[in-house]
């Protein structure tokens, strides 16, 4: 979040991506920071999936990072 915060301080559109577990924690941040950075969850567990099952998953969110990354808001 601290890293999509500055980009977007900086006029660089950016969006954090996190698992689905970590929406409360991201919310938390965005507010802790003042700033209600753009983010994306992919479907949670990640871990030990395979690179094919990750990049599957990067897929399923990739038409919400773009809208993400062009919106005005």
């Amino acid at each position: 979040m601290h890293d999509t915060v500055w980009f977007e301080i900086q006029g660089t559109p950016a969006v954090s991506i996190a698992s689905e577990e970590f929406v409360s924690a991201a919310e938390a941040q965005a507010k802790a920071l003042g700033m209600d950075a753009k983010r994306c969850f992919v479907r949670h567990p990640i871990q030990d999936r395979t690179d094919e099952e990750m990049r599957g998953l990067a897929d399923e969110i990739l038409d919400e990072v773009i809208a993400a990354l062009v919106s005005e808001e």
